[in-house]
């Protein structure tokens, strides 16, 4: 029998995820006593998925990712929580060595490296991997910074250790899905700059996309995976345009 102060909620948040959930969910089993999923209204069939894969569903109006993910951690009633994407897998693996890192007492928290896939392909460079994400936490010492409304923070009261074994995350099916989420986070991010009362100079249109891209390419040492590493390097930079774009419209506005 589980013990209780192990027991582990599994979080899944969701915007029209069907062909995700349900190995989502079945992987996350591996690991949880419980499984929510926080949905944004998805209109593809993703609660009912759901709900046969013995999830708890809890609908919300998507504002921001901080507010969505807090909102989902105030349902949880077991010790421990794991944050986890529909399109991430918990593999057997990382499931045995979460339940063996739980039992340390000493920690708050556990940092877990991702491999992503983007469009069919790992990619090691350019700041991809490891990836490390807070997303193992105890549930009563910690909540997410309400001020970084995209690219989420974690504060955490207590000390972080690092896991070995990875979540796997399919993380762009197709070059389509990859510019409509750059898209949004884009915008997302403009909205936090502005915010912070960041204002861009004429300069900066061009000295910051070059610097992501030396960034992504050069430091990150992008170039590792070839062609997949420049066209992702100049595609980050060219979103990083974009956000500045979109806070100078802010600006003037």
């Amino acid at each position: 029998m589980m013990n209780p102060s192990q027991e582990i909620t599994v979080i899944i948040l969701t915007l029209n995820e069907a062909r995700h959930i349900r190995e989502c969910i079945r992987a996350a089993r591996r690991v949880a006593d419980t499984v929510i999923i926080s949905d944004s209204f998805s209109t593809d069939g993703t609660p009912e998925i759901a709900r046969e894969e013995g999830a708890l569903v809890h609908e919300r109006a998507f504002d921001n990712y901080a507010n969505q993910r807090n909102a989902a951690l105030a349902l949880v009633t077991t010790p421990w929580v794991l944050f986890v994407d529909a399109d991430e897998r918990v593999t057997p693996e990382l499931a045995a060595e979460i339940h063996q890192a739980i039992q340390q007492e000493e920690y708050a928290g556990w940092w877990i490296p991702r491999f992503n896939y983007i469009v069919g392909r790992l990619i090691r460079g350019g700041g991809w991997y490891p990836d490390y994400q807070l997303r193992l936490m105890r549930t009563e010492q910690a909540h997410y910074d309400p001020t970084r409304e995209v690219h989420e923070v974690v504060q955490l009261r207590g000390k972080a250790g690092y896991l070995r074994e990875h979540l796997i995350h399919y993380n762009y099916d197709s070059w389509a899905q990859f510019h409509a989420k750059q898209k949004r986070y884009a915008q997302l991010e403009a909205r936090v700059l502005h915010k912070q009362g960041i204002r861009p100079r004429p300069y900066t249109y061009l000295t910051m996309p070059v610097r992501e891209f030396w960034r992504r390419y050069v430091t990150l040492r992008g170039y590792r995976d070839g062609y997949y590493g420049l066209k992702l390097a100049l595609l980050m930079a060219w979103y990083t345009f974009v956000t500045y774009r979109h806070l100078g419209r802010l600006q003037r506005a």
